[in-house]
Parts: C-alpha cells; structure tokens; sequence
C-alpha cells in the first residue's frame, strides 16, 4: 500500500507539474464505438473508492459527452505537419494503399544516412482502423543511390522500427521529414544502421508509421493494417520500379509486433500481397497480451504496461470509462505525447493497473478478456515465411510464448525458423544480426525459404 501511495503521489506532482497541454491532432470522424456496459464482480477497491473521491476529474474542453471529449483529450497533440495530423475528408471513397499525397523529403533523410540516397518520398495512404474503419497511414520509402545487382526488380525491406512511442512527432516519417533538431527522438538512433546496411545492398527501405494515426501502441491489427498498405503505396506510387519487387517485413521488440501481425494477417487483409511479401522476420515478439500483462502488471516493466494501455484506448475508447480520476490526468497529460525512453522510466514507482482504474482486477475483467480476443492473432496463419529470434536471457518478454507461437506456425505448414540469440531483450537485437541478414537477404533474391520446423507426424 505504501508503495501504491508513493506513486499515487509521484504522478499528481508530475501531472501539476506538467500543466495545460496543446490540442490535440485531427481526431477521426464518427466519435467512439457503443461502449457496453459493465459486467462481472468487479467493484471498485477501498483504495480505488478513495482516489475518485479524493482527486477531482480533469476539465476537458473539448465537445461532446464527456467520454468522448475524454478519449480526444488523451490523443497525442498535433506535430503542426498537416501529413500527420489532418484526417482526409474522402478516405471512405479511397482503397486501402490508396495514395493520399506525397513529399519529397530526401534533403532531411539524408542527414541521418551515411550511405548515400538518392530519393526519399514521405507517402501518405488509405488504411483501416483496428475495427474496419477507414483510416489513413504515412510511411518514408528511401532508395539507395547503390544499384541493386540481384535478380529482378529493386527489393524492399519493410523495416517496423519499434517506435514504442505516444507521440505523433516520434514517429520515423515525421522525424525523417524534418531537422536533426525538431523535437528529435533519440530512440531510433540505435536502430538506423540497419538501415544503412540495407541500403548499402541496393536494397530499398520503407519505414511504416506502423502505429497509425491515434499512435496506438501494441495494436496489432493497426500495426498489420499499416505495414502492408504502406506496401500497396509503394506499388501504387512508383509501379514502374517497385510493381514487381519482393518485400519483406522485419521488426524487433515493438517492432515486432508489426511485422509478426502483417505475417498473420497477409492472407485475410491484403491477399494481393501473395507472393509480393516473401517473408517477415520478428525478434523480441510480444505474442500473448495476456501473459505480458500479468508479468508487467505492478512491476518495474508496468511504465510499459501503463502506456501501452493508454495508446490501445485511443483505438478502443471503451477502455476509458474504467478510468479513474487519477487514470484520467494523467492519460490528457504530456504522458500522451512521450517517446519510447520516456514510457519505461514512467515505471519504476511500479504502478498496477488497479491504480488507474474504478474496477478491482481490471486485466482479467471481461472487457480485459475481450481486447486480449481481438489482439491474439494466433488463430491465423502466416501467409509468409517466418524468421523467429529471441534473446536467451530476456527478462521482459517470455520465450515460452514465443516458442508457442512457433510451434502453432509450424504444425500448419508455415516454413519458419527459430534462433535464440545470446543476450536479454536489448542486446539480442545486435547478436542476431548475422542470421537475420543472411535469411532477409535469401529472400529478397527469391530463394525459396527454408524450414527447420519438426517433421509432422
């Protein structure tokens, strides 16, 4: 109780400390989904009692029922760049990779390049939401001046940066597209020279803002929905050099996600990608939010948990009437606008959900129990070869449930391989660097994948 107290006390000085906050960016037209109502035994703690009566709510400008001006106030504030904060008025008419409008922004990419490009194009596209609805998406394409001397067309990597981040301005397109200095996230820094490497092959790259435009984190239909319509755009901008390309889909720990969801739901969302996406590769995989939220739930991981939470409630605003007044400043706080080496730090006072919430055990609630039915995508079935790594000794994320997810994968004839890699979740990216370029490398030549999946009996 103590300890609950002091991060009770921790985070009202931060959110006082943090004061009025900037509108938010253009939110989506339609408002939110019917919420249902609550059921279950599930009643607010003595604890949880104390904070509502105790904490007064946060004033909210925006129109609307409070629910809904509660959801707009804990969108991420606009970056000011109308390519990522403006909703198109026509996206209903549009289809899916559908091009929007592009810019160049090769002058600032190649800043953070040391090979050099010759062309790097911010697209913005039609998307889908995490509930079918129309949306829209931005993804950076970079060419490499170096020639691609392989077989066929120019390859692809789809490269999902683990953006890991509530901040629309975080995201690789808005800091590709603007100065070294403009609010930079150094996040990324540790990722780029993959892309350097990629480049250096004659390979293209093309960065998807995987998170979508409410910046949901962790949601994996979005991520899905983002990192293969970015593929359609790519097609559909420049058919000529890009029409009959091989693409293929890495991530690691947030990016993760993205490419295992894009794997998983190639089939059913995008089934003209078939044989157009010739693999994923996923390291660091979260693939049970069940499991991760038990683990990570009141622990020094719970920052995490916390944020990841408030970034599916921007997809999934039902998720908001169970929180608390507490749970409530500091999701409209500057909270809802901080990169990925913020969110961690926010959890050493080892905060449990309970604390953001008016309903006791609310991650095995039933809403809890159905946002885990719609983010387990492990009913489906790659439409790709997959490449599985992770780290031996990472702490955060269970290998168990990664194995599983492998397993599953092979019994229904999707070739795959598994590595762990020497390291806990941070290191393993750098130690797993030597396979994995070699497999993405094998595929974007078109050599047929390999399997080490066990023989089926």
């Amino acid at each position: 109780m103590r300890a609950f107290l002091a991060g009770v006390v921790t985070v009202l000085l931060g959110c006082a400390l943090l004061g009025n906050q900037p509108a938010q960016a253009d939110a989506p037209p339609n408002g939110r989904p019917a919420t249902p109502p609550a059921s279950g035994n599930f009643l607010p703690t003595p604890v949880q009692q104390w904070i509502d009566s105790h904490i007064t709510p946060p004033p909210l400008t925006a129109a609307g029922d409070r629910q809904t001006a509660l959801w707009r106030a804990t969108l991420s504030p606009p970056t000011g760049d109308p390519a990522f904060d403006v909703w198109p008025a026509n996206l209903a008419a549009l289809h899916p990779g559908q091009i929007v409008e592009s810019r160049d922004v090769t002058a600032t990419a190649a800043q953070r390049m040391t090979t050099p490009i010759r062309r790097a194009m911010l697209l913005k596209f039609r998307s889908t939401s995490a509930t079918g609805t129309p949306s829209f998406g931005t993804a950076t394409l970079l060419i490499p001046a170096a020639q691609w001397n392989g077989p066929g067309a120019r390859p692809v990597e789809v490269n999902a940066l683990p953006i890991n981040a509530l901040g629309s301005h975080c995201t690789p397109g808005y800091q590709l597209s603007h100065g070294l200095l403009d609010r930079p996230n150094t996040d990324l820094a540790w990722f780029v020279p993959a892309i350097w490497s990629a480049l250096s092959l004659g390979h293209a790259v093309l960065l998807p803002d995987h998170e979508g435009p409410l910046m949901a984190y962790a949601e994996p239909n979005v991520a899905a929905h983002m990192m293969l319509d970015s593929i359609r755009a790519v097609r559909n901008f420049m058919p000529a050099e890009f029409g009959a390309s091989r693409y293929v889909a890495t991530g690691y720990s947030g990016g993760a996600i993205a490419s295992y969801a894009a794997a998983m739901l190639q089939r059913e969302y995008a089934p003209d990608l078939t044989n157009v996406l010739v693999g994923a590769a996923t390291g660091g995989l979260a693939s049970d939010y069940w499991d991760i939220a038990h683990r990570f739930n009141g622990g020094i991981a719970s920052g995490i948990l916390l944020a990841v939470s408030l970034a599916l409630a921007r997809e999934h605003p039902e998720m908001l009437q169970y929180t608390n007044h507490l749970g409530q400043w500091v999701a409209t706080s500057s909270v809802r606008d901080v990169c990925g080496d913020a969110d961690g730090p926010l959890g050493v006072v080892g905060i449990p959900m309970d604390g953001m919430t008016n309903v006791s055990n609310s991650i095995d609630t039933p809403m809890a129990a159905n946002l885990y039915r719609q983010m387990d995508l492990s009913n489906r079935t790659s439409g790709v070869p997959l490449y599985v790594y992770h780290g031996s000794w990472d702490p955060w994320i269970p290998i168990q449930d990664v194995q599983r997810m492998y397993g599953q994968q092979c019994g229904r004839g999707v070739p795959a391989i598994f590595r762990v890699v020497p390291g806990e979740h941070l290191t393993s990216y750098a130690t797993s660097s030597a396979g994995l370029g070699d497999w993405v490398n094998q595929r974007l030549k078109g050599i047929p994948a390999p399997s080490e999946c066990p023989a089926r009996r």
